[in-house]
């Protein structure tokens, strides 16, 4: 009887294991599930502060513009406010970028008159007024900034 009672226990042990394998797949499979339906890499629009240059007119800018949206954008402008030494807004000025190609990096100089560049102290896009290609909003959105002086570029 005994001997009954135990292959019992073990035969229901056995049968309440295997029962459960499929339950513990399926929550295996469920946690890989969102792994392989991970959203596509995320979009951003590069823009990086390369350098600053006196000029006769005042100061040069240069920036490089990187398009690594979804959509090429055939017309881009930004918006930008210029810090002084004192850490004031010295002037706030709309800059027209073109087109940028999916991509592609892209140079854009800017010669800002009346400014001195050793009195720059930081500088910020406020907006992309203009943004032709991409849905409204998504170039502001995709949006990063970064310098390679030691002037802060913030977006």
């Amino acid at each position: 009887m005994l001997t009954k009672t135990i292959l019992a226990l073990a035969a229901s042990g056995l049968f309440a294991a295997a029962s459960s394998v499929p339950a513990f797949a399926q929550e295996a499979n469920a946690a890989a599930a969102p792994a392989s339906a991970a959203p596509a890499a995320v979009r951003k629009l590069n823009v990086e502060l390369n350098a600053l240059a006196p000029s006769q007119k005042g100061c040069m800018m240069t920036f490089v513009a990187e398009n690594d949206m979804a959509t090429p954008i055939n017309k881009i402008s930004f918006e930008l406010a210029f810090f002084n030494d004192k850490n004031a807004v010295d002037r706030v000025t709309v800059l027209d970028f073109r087109d940028l190609p999916l991509g592609k990096k892209r140079v854009r100089q800017f010669d800002m008159p009346g400014v001195k560049c050793e009195t720059v102290s930081r500088i910020i896009i406020n907006d992309t007024p203009v943004c032709d290609g991409p849905a409204a909003g998504e170039c502001k959105a995709a949006l990063t900034t970064h310098s390679q002086t030691s002037v802060p570029f913030e977006g």
